[in-house]
């Protein structure tokens, strides 16, 4: 189907779970588990919140938070987001078919794709590869000369992480480059060799944007972690950015997360934001003080048997996101209300026992719904999503998965 937003219903029903998920439950009753349910008016109140976050900045939509091309199509429809952030060089070709602006948010050393992408005058003239070092240079090069090939579009990665006096680095391990100078080195290389047009600068401040801050006695540091970290960043990245446009023009400069929206939209030296886990809404993104996603999207699962009277196994759920492995990457049921897994078993690959007093009135048959941790693992384990408009199924859309795709 095509998915229209502004057209969707207007409404906040999630704020009623009493209502809300047997609601989900009647409408998909017709449905075989594991169903998943892209919810119209949680998506469009997520979309545009997260809009009115940005504070007029433009989103590129990261698709691994998704993977359900109808709902990228969607939200690139909507005034306020624009291109894509692809995760894998075979996900942005793919993508590229359709739309003109990708950037692929990672190194890659795929040789085959890399082949593609230059054998394709449209395809390079779409897509924009990342790069931090000189290396995944000489692998295209390898793959095709430049007297060979179009130019290839590239876009710096460099390091957004902290390196704190006092804690050490804090964030991920991204890229080698790390202050003005690496960068800026790296820039005039690559200005340096013929067949590479270096037309953008990436910076993801994972500390701020993927850590949340409400979840307990810690939340203090993290917050001043993430203040330090903020005050540090913003002069660090300004200085990139006129360290790299004095060697190059750049066409964006791209930075931030679902969790970072207001702060890095603040930084003048940003000219775009890159957001998706915040889309769907998995349930760590409801810890974070600043906004509260809806639930766009969510799955059932059949109570299969019952080991206890005040025990319910379901059939399957280890639908487990990336990241540490801690109990937050699991999914949480979220209805009925009161269910909690096992310690020692969790969401399992062939079954989910949940315990609570709603357990005891479950039956086999009954469906337990959950909500999935972080971002694109729910569309990884589905073929499409149902989708509910005012308490009804009003069409699907086929997730990569459906389509045929699994590209990492």
């Amino acid at each position: 189907m095509t998915i229209d937003l502004l057209a969707a219903p207007v409404g906040e029903p999630w704020r009623q779970p009493a209502a809300y998920w047997p609601s989900l439950t009647a409408a998909t009753a017709d449905r075989s588990a594991p169903v998943a349910v892209l919810g119209l008016e949680a998506l469009r109140y997520n979309a545009l919140d997260m809009i009115a976050r940005a504070g007029g900045m433009p989103i590129r939509v990261a698709s691994k938070s998704l993977r359900v091309r109808e709902a990228l199509d969607a939200l690139l429809a909507l005034p306020g987001y624009r291109g894509i952030l692809a995760f894998t060089l075979a996900e942005a070709l793919w993508l590229a078919d359709t739309h003109d602006d990708v950037v692929v948010g990672y190194p890659t050393a795929d040789r085959a794709v890399l082949a593609a992408l230059v054998a394709s005058e449209a395809a390079s003239a779409r897509v924009t590869l990342m790069v931090d070092g000189p290396a995944q240079l000489d692998l295209v090069d390898a793959v095709a000369s430049p007297a060979t090939r179009p130019e290839v579009r590239v876009a710096i990665d460099a390091d957004a992480s902290w390196r704190s006096r006092a804690l050490g680095h804090i964030g991920v391990r991204r890229s080698p480059l790390h202050d003005a100078d690496d960068v800026a080195r790296f820039a005039r290389h690559i200005a340096a060799r013929p067949g590479f047009r270096l037309t953008g600068l990436m910076m993801y401040e994972a500390q701020i944007a993927g850590q949340p801050d409400a979840e307990g006695p810690s939340d203090p540091v993290i917050r001043w972690m993430q203040r330090s970290s903020g005050d540090e960043l913003r002069e660090r990245r300004q200085a990139i950015v006129a360290a790299v446009t004095r060697i190059a023009p750049l066409e964006f400069v791209n930075g931030g997360g679902t969790g970072s929206l207001e702060y890095t939209s603040s930084d003048a030296a940003v000219t775009e934001l890159t957001a998706g886990s915040g889309l769907f809404a998995g349930h760590l993104f409801s810890r974070y003080r600043a906004f509260d996603p809806a639930p766009a999207a969510s799955f059932a699962l059949d109570v299969v048997r019952r080991p206890t009277d005040d025990i319910a196994t379901l059939l399957g759920g280890g639908w487990v996101a990336s990241g540490p492995p801690v109990a937050s990457r699991q999914p949480a049921p979220v209805w009925p209300e009161g269910l909690r897994t096992l310690g020692r078993e969790g969401t399992g690959e062939v079954q989910t026992p949940v315990q609570g007093p709603a357990a005891r009135t479950l039956r086999v048959g009954d469906r337990v719904w959950f909500r999935h941790a972080k971002s694109g693992e729910l569309s990884e384990r589905v073929e499409r999503f149902a989708i509910v408009a005012a308490g009804a199924v009003v069409g699907e859309a086929a997730t990569y998965r459906g389509e045929g795709k699994a590209f990492l």
